[in-house]
């Protein structure tokens, strides 16, 4: 072998595998931040590719339209969410009416953190859900059934434990719950206050504790 043949070969330096997992989640993530602030109908999807480094060009590899990104960001959010309600609801360190309390008090955080910028993006899209797909519908309203079925067996447990009247079935309650709840945060971001949520908690509680 010559001397020249040992020599390492020049030219682009081999790529390291940028994984496209990567890039679409990080997609995802910048899409959550947006829609969290916005609405999903009127929102560009050029700030999230400027954002993550992507051309515009190659947004159509990893989704195949708007409407698919916008569905992957929602199941994404759905599962986030669905970790940080577990995570509150089933705290049995706590009565299941101060879980609900800890997850507002942990959501009147964030929302401060965020300069009330940021919402809840389910509730976001709910807003638009008369110009959204029925895809994009029945996605929604599934979210809110996995939700209110949380809160529904934090609620069963607070009967049990004598917490909770049984006055109202815990499916009623905990659809109340999420409609009140996605109320005051649109009313808090209005206001730039954490006001609304604490009143409706409040209201809430005050509705659905067993009076001794």
């Amino acid at each position: 072998m010559s001397a020249l043949s040992d020599k390492p070969r020049r030219g682009r330096p081999k790529k390291q595998p940028m994984d496209t997992l990567d890039t679409r989640e990080s997609l995802l993530r910048a899409g959550m931040q947006v829609l969290t602030e916005a609405g999903f109908v009127s929102s560009s999807i050029d700030p999230i590719l400027r954002s993550v480094g992507v051309p515009k060009g190659s947004f159509y590899h990893y989704f195949s339209s708007k409407e698919a990104f916008g569905l992957a960001v929602l199941e994404r959010y759905c599962r986030y969410f669905e970790k940080k309600l577990d995570r509150f609801l089933l705290d049995d360190a706590f009565t299941p009416l101060q879980r609900l309390r800890n997850f507002a008090q942990d959501a009147e955080i964030g929302i401060i953190r965020h300069d009330f910028k940021r919402g809840c993006l389910v509730g976001n899209l709910e807003q638009e859900s008369i110009l959204l797909s029925d895809t994009f519908r029945l996605r929604l309203q599934e979210t809110y059934v996995s939700w209110q079925n949380r809160v529904a067996s934090c609620l069963a447990e607070g009967q049990k434990q004598k917490e909770v009247t049984s006055d109202q079935t815990v499916e009623d309650m905990s659809q109340i719950f999420w409609i009140g709840w996605e109320g005051a945060v649109h009313r808090a971001r209005l206001v730039k206050s954490t006001q609304p949520l604490s009143a409706f908690l409040g209201f809430f509680l005050q509705t659905v504790q067993l009076t001794k």
